[in-house]
């Protein structure tokens, strides 16, 4: 593929991953293992309040394709195709739940060294469109994104975005909700190996007057243990500690705590990944 600007999805995503990712209130156990024929398998459960559930998946990749298939205790089965370079540059992604036979999707992504371009199609009688398109360089990129309800004949979502990034930091703003709301964010890296870093996100509802400010970061200890914080104006208290057990093994405790309401109890959650 292409060194182009990246997808529309990618605007923003670094400030999103590192106020959201791994942060949870609940107990989650995943434990992956690997196959000499290349087939990867994760089992997961999760307990959410008194609710326990799970799933397990298959990941096979072959040349150019890649084989997806997850089952869970719903008896849900999720399955995922990926084709890379079937056309010059392209990228095809086929994916379909059972029982649900409307659930099914075909994404094309197309990729050049000034712009990308993005088209995914709903599999069933009355098929939603989705299409983004972004254009620039990796330094600083432009795009948008739409989608289409063929039934009603109305868009569903309208966005546009814009990104700078640097060697050591990454900008962005986000138009979204048929430009109801903008969100702008900004992460500064403090290392080299871009494991430590300061994020700060405001964002703002015009139909509602709410404003959302979020400050937080990530600070690599070693090169084994990771912590992450993040506080907004609402109150709202996150903190993680990720520490590697052993190689690919991850361990990870996180809580949330609403400060403007101290006599509740503070949530917390647990995430243990093992892979070989």
């Amino acid at each position: 593929m292409s060194k182009g600007p990246g997808l529309f999805v990618d605007i923003g995503k670094k400030a999103k991953d590192l106020l959201t990712k791994d942060y949870t209130s609940d107990q989650k156990f995943t434990v992956s293992t690997y196959t000499g024929a290349g087939v990867a398998f994760t089992s997961t459960a999760l307990k959410k309040g008194g609710l326990s559930t799970g799933d397990i998946a298959a990941l096979y990749k072959y040349k150019n394709s890649q084989f997806d298939v997850k089952v869970d205790t719903d008896s849900n089965i999720s399955t995922t195709i990926t084709f890379t370079e079937i056309l010059p540059s392209t990228k095809t992604i086929a994916s379909f739940k059972v029982p649900d036979y409307n659930s099914g999707k075909l994404e094309v992504q197309y990729f050049h060294d000034h712009a990308t371009f993005t088209t995914t199609v709903g599999l069933n009688q009355t098929p939603g469109v989705d299409v983004t398109a972004t254009i620039g360089t990796p330094a600083i990129a432009f795009g948008a994104e739409a989608g289409y309800d063929t039934t009603s004949g109305k868009f569903t979502k309208y966005t546009a975005g814009i990104s700078v990034t640097k060697p050591d930091s990454c900008a962005s703003i986000l138009l979204g909700d048929k430009g109801d709301s903008i969100k702008a964010s900004y992460v500064h890296y403090l290392d080299q190996q871009k494991k430590s870093a300061a994020v700060g996100e405001i964002s703002r509802r015009f139909s509602t007057n709410e404003n959302t400010f979020t400050v937080g970061g990530a600070y690599a200890v070693d090169h084994l243990t990771l912590i992450k914080a993040k506080l907004n104006n609402h109150g709202r208290l996150g903190a993680l500690l990720q520490h590697e057990v052993v190689p690919k093994s991850l361990l990870t405790i996180s809580s949330e705590l609403d400060t403007k309401a101290l006599e509740k109890s503070p949530r917390f959650g647990l995430a243990l990944a093992l892979k070989p």
